[in-house]
């Protein structure tokens, strides 16, 4: 252990902390072969006996083990973690893990390669790490620099992890390398210099040949395995296929017992566990793999494949990276939906969407109505993950196949969920005509449970829709749902009831919000939970209760991150965002909606409500061209006609036509609402619409409200007939960088005979490009190519619209009307800045 007493020390440390009851999450971290499991190891066998360690690892295979690492950990443990996991469900998988860590005086729990982690692995860690401090117990997680790619749900994970001690291992000195190269005629410094320092790397340079001089690790790796006996090569071939640990039954159904391998473990390439046999590093597994011929290769995970299905018990994960490695077709057709599912069970949704594309490739060697099922079931995963529009195509060949078949009660539960897929890519019109026809198809076949489910979502559909008969079609399904004893059904009526019903106050559908949330909380129905959240949280913003809206934000969030629901955490993350606005962060706002806007372009109905705001934010720094997207975006919230879409839409674009002085626009917003005006939830809409139409004298003034926004806030002082209002209104709106309403004061100031009249910021420090974000940079980068904002969106992998939105938001920080502007006031920056 050269040079790592220090991070052991910092582990022990942790321990202690435990033993006071406070517990510590820790990342070890490094460059692969570094030392990271070694430090582990030493870590874990120098604790006092009445430590109890719980060890497990993520393996590099085609798709990740679900919940991996936790079930070794777990094993034979007779605790709560193993009970849960072996239940098959996951529900209480969150609680389990707590328990687990709470059962004994002091717990560590070490987790390796958590790069290679699925997501309800890191769901778990998650939330483990934010509870930690209150468990004598320790989590330690050993990370691979550079293990995960930008945008990888690992790098998402490490965001929230903000109290996690870190432990970084740095490669060797000279003077350690020469240490480990004492005797061997190897200058330190020339080894220094050829292997960086990494701990592996130098160790296996010295196992070669004194003057062999490996190019690489893959070299050093494959010198010594020459050097082996024909059988053991060929032993170690075999297991280089599998990735991780290798129990002990699966040596001998592959190999025909483990003698062969002896002499590798002799040599050092091979460590022998009491739970299997692994490569005493996994570059060198890899190195070795990777050394082998493809159609080799191919055979060897055929005897894996082989030798998986001989078990009792079958390891799925493992079966299928083994099966679609061996090309063994059959194999993939009789199992990876079984995978997926199981994936999908404990929320490991991109490992389930993995599996699921692996069956799906072979769609045609299913039986049609198992077909059917597994788009279905596709379909919804896709829908968990916001890929509405391929969510879509499942549902609808899905459908169509149902419909060939004699089994109504299945055609219409697929229709339910294409109906939800239709009204989240704005095909509202559509999303109620297939609702309809899914309770017309439910209701003859007597299957209640299956009835309560149409009429819920038709009644959801109505509710999102305006449509009158919501909230009797609600009633009904609620009974229909009690009668079916499905409390699921019950939670869904309680949200849209609190969007629906028409004579409800404002607390009583908080309320029932909040009752639906509980509910789903209780028994486990974890998307509920999450819509729950998101609905509550638009409620909340619609009628101004910030500090209510801040707390939602904050549990939702942590908990539609636990559970992988992204699409809830994009509206969760935008409402987020607002509150930032009507804080005064202008920036941080931006930088998030920016951030949301950057997603894919298969988001749907979601981008209704990021896009309008930030072009609406926009607009406010003073550049009114966004008229253009807030108009486009207004007439797609009326086609889709969602109150939530409508009122972002509409209010944005309100503003704009005050800011740009549009008379007529705002006129025309009005009329267009008015259909709209009578809808539950829909007054907080109208009478923004109408405070600002006011400020074009369209509508009469109305009384102004207290209010925390200091954009708000400085409007109304404004509307003074005094001077000093005003004037103190123009710095506030100067110190937000509001451009376009400042505008505007200054006008009114000289109305009111003001000659002196303060300035705004200059606009060289509005034109400074250290205001554009990361990727706003990469945009004005491959504008100065001359590039069309169709050719940067495919350079950038992002949509053409989201391009539009930076272009626009570059201009206006840079205080020009054109990209040439923008490009020219750039490289003059450069200039002279050298």
């Amino acid at each position: 252990m050269l040079e790592r007493t220090s991070a052991l020390a910092a582990l022990v440390d942790t321990v202690i902390d435990a033993r006071a009851g406070t517990g510590t999450m820790v990342l070890v971290s490094g460059e692969a072969g570094v030392g990271k499991s070694s430090l582990l190891r030493a870590f874990a066998d120098q604790l006092p006996s009445d430590v109890r360690v719980l060890r497990g690892a993520c393996d590099d295979l085609l798709t990740a083990r679900t919940l991996g690492p936790l079930r070794d950990a777990a094993a034979a443990t007779g605790g709560p973690l193993e009970t849960a996991l072996a239940n098959g469900t996951y529900d209480g998988i969150f609680e389990a893990a707590i328990a687990e860590l709470s059962a004994h005086a002091t717990i560590v729990l070490v987790v390796e390669d958590v790069h290679w982690a699925d997501d309800a692995t890191l769901d778990v860690l998650g939330y483990l790490a934010r509870r930690i401090h209150r468990l004598g117990a320790v989590v330690v997680a050993s990370i691979r620099d550079g293990g995960a790619p930008t945008g990888h749900p690992l790098q998402r994970w490490l965001g929230t992890l903000n109290g996690a001690r870190r432990v970084v291992l740095p490669p060797l000195s000279v003077a350690a390398v020469g240490e480990l190269a004492h005797q061997t005629g190897w200058d330190p410094v020339v080894l220094h210099s050829l292997t960086g320092g990494n701990p592996f790397f130098v160790t296996e340079v010295l196992a070669a040949a004194l003057g062999e001089v490996p190019d690489t690790v893959v070299d050093a790796v494959l010198t010594r395995v020459r050097r082996l006996s024909p059988e053991s090569q060929q032993a170690l071939a075999q297991l280089a296929v599998i990735p991780g640990t290798v129990d002990l039954e699966l040596v001998d159904a592959v190999l025909g017992g483990s003698l062969a391998l002896a002499e590798a473990e002799t040599h050092g390439i091979l460590q022998v566990h009491p739970d299997g046999v692994a490569f005493r590093h996994e570059l060198a597994r890899q190195a070795i793999e990777l050394s082998l011929p493809m159609l080799r290769r191919r055979g060897l995970h055929q005897a894996v494949v082989t030798a998986l299905l001989g078990r009792s018990r079958l390891d799925l994960d493992r079966l299928i990276h083994h099966a679609v490695r061996a090309g063994d077709t059959d194999a993939v057709v009789a199992h990876s939906a079984q995978a997926a599912r199981q994936a999908a069970a404990a929320r490991s949704h991109r490992q389930a969407l993995a599996h699921f594309e692996a069956a799906v490739k072979h769609a045609n060697r299913f039986e049609p109505a198992e077909r059917a099922a597994l788009l279905v079931d596709y379909a919804w995963e896709l829908h968990n993950a916001h890929h509405f529009l391929d969510a879509l195509t499942s549902a609808e060949q899905a459908v169509s196949i149902y419909s060939g078949l004699n089994d109504p009660v299945a055609l219409g539960q697929a229709a339910v969920l294409l109906s939800r897929l239709y009204y989240l890519v704005g095909e509202t019109t559509r999303s109620e005509v297939v609702a309809r026809a899914a309770v017309a198809t439910l209701e003859p076949t007597g299957s209640l449970p299956a009835s309560a489910y149409a009429t819920t979502y038709h009644g959801a559909v109505l509710a999102l829709a305006g449509d009158p008969l919501a909230a009797s079609t609600l009633r009904r399904a609620r009974v229909l749902a009690e009668n079916a004893e499905r409390i699921d059904l019950i939670e869904l009526c309680l949200i849209y009831q609190a969007l629906a019903e028409p004579d409800l106050d404002t607390g009583s559908r908080i309320a029932l919000l909040r009752q639906s949330i509980d509910f789903a909380l209780v028994h486990g129905h974890h998307e509920h939970a999450a819509r729950g959240y998101t609905n509550l949280a638009l409620l909340l913003y619609r009628h101004g209760r910030l500090d209510e809206l801040e707390q939602c934000v904050t549990e939702g969030l942590t908990f539609s991150h636990d559970r992988g629901f992204e699409q809830h955490m994009y509206v969760l993350k935008s409402q987020a965002c607002m509150v930032r606005l009507h804080r005064g962060d202008w920036a941080g706002a931006e930088a998030g909606l920016a951030a949301l806007l950057d997603q894919e372009e298969d988001a749907g109905l979601l981008h209704s409500i990021a896009e309008p705001v930030h072009a609406r934010l926009q607009a406010r720094r003073g550049a009114l061209d966004s008229g253009k997207q807030l108009v486009a975006a207004w007439q797609e919230a009326l086609r889709q006609r969602s109150l939530t879409s409508l009122a972002f839409a509409g209010i944005a674009l309100m503003e704009w036509a005050w800011l740009a002085n549009e008379p007529h626009t705002a006129t025309a917003i009005l009329d267009s609402w008015a259909p709209h005006a009578h809808r539950p939830e829909a007054e907080p809409v109208t009478a923004e619409l109408r405070r600002y139409a006011a400020r074009l004298a369209i509508t009469p003034a109305t009384a102004h409200k207290p209010t925390d926004d200091p954009y708000e806030r400085a409007l109304q002082q404004a509307d003074s007939d005094a001077v000093e209002p005003v004037i103190d209104a123009l710095r506030a709106l100067d110190d937000l960088g509001a451009n376009a309403a400042a505008t505007i004061v200054r006008r009114r100031l000289k109305t009111l005979g003001v000659r002196t009249i303060p300035r705004g910021r200059a606009s060289s420090t509005r034109a400074h490009p250290a205001g554009l974000t990361n990727r706003q940079v990469d945009v004005l980068d491959l504008l100065a190519e001359g590039l069309t904002n169709a050719e940067i969106a495919a350079r950038l992998v992002v949509s053409v619209r989201t391009v539009d939105h930076h272009v626009s938001t570059i201009l206006c920080k840079l205080g020009v009307s054109s990209r040439r502007e923008a490009v020219a006031r750039t490289t003059q920056a450069a200039r002279s800045s050298r």
